[in-house]
């Protein structure tokens, strides 16, 4: 699975009705200058000769999701860099095979796209459970863009190697999309946070104080979120998914 600090302002559902009044005239101005980078967007590419996503007409731009397990302080990784320092549970793991089976693309850091491949080159990890073969399953089916330097060749189909992350190009490829679009890893992350090209964070955050390394999120960079969706899983986990205002 794909992955607070100060620097985010996090802000959830309030009452006043002020407060109501300016998060909708600001969701409402930011909805309007998304349809114009969208127009925009729609417009070069027609210039291009390069085609909308049939019955897409190019009038809706898929969403960039950022999505992360990691701990209550906020690490993605243990001291030693592990991954593996969330203990297995069937309903977080049910849940998070369903999100990333709701995205048609993953985007990628090298060390993230070798972690995750397994899931394509070792089919005996889809052989133990149904949970893992459906994980794999959800995994394989989709586009894969690798961003490496030094990566020659993948290791797994449907995917492709891009030299350097181009916020541009990932601009044109949310807006030919036929379906949403996750970004894994939190470097990788940041820069598409910086890029102002993540719509959604969505966090599962577990019961554990890790004192690791890599946060989940960069701690140099401001971006202000809504709460739209909060739930608590198994293991004590909690589900927080955010719009990025």
């Amino acid at each position: 699975m794909p992955r607070w600090p100060s620097a985010f302002s996090l802000r959830g559902p309030t009452s006043e009705f002020g407060e109501r009044l300016r998060r909708t005239t600001t969701m409402c101005e930011c909805d309007e200058q998304r349809a114009q980078r969208h127009r925009r967007i729609a417009a070069r590419l027609h210039n291009a000769g390069i085609a909308p996503v049939a019955g897409d007409a190019g009038a809706t731009m898929a969403k960039l999701i950022y999505a992360s397990n990691m701990s209550l302080d906020g690490h993605t990784e243990d001291k030693r860099g592990g991954f593996d320092w969330a203990p297995p549970d069937d309903d977080v793991f049910a849940f998070i095979t369903d999100l990333m089976r709701s995205v048609g693309t993953y985007l990628y850091g090298r060390r993230m796209y070798e972690t995750m491949a397994v899931w394509e080159t070792d089919p005996d990890l889809a052989e133990r459970s149904n949970l893992m073969a459906n994980y794999a399953s959800a995994w394989q089916s989709a586009d894969k863009v690798v961003y490496s330097s030094t990566l020659a060749a993948p290791i797994t189909e449907k995917t492709r190697i891009e030299r350097h992350f181009d916020p541009g190009a990932v601009r044109e490829l949310k807006a030919t999309a036929g379906r949403d679009l996750l970004v894994g890893g939190p470097h990788l992350a940041a820069q598409a946070l910086a890029a102002g090209l993540v719509d959604e964070v969505v966090v599962f955050v577990w019961p554990i104080v890790l004192g690791g390394r890599n946060p989940a999120l960069a701690t140099d960079t401001r971006v202000d979120l809504e709460l739209v969706e909060q739930q608590t899983l198994g293991n004590g986990v909690v589900h927080l998914r955010y719009r990025v205002q």
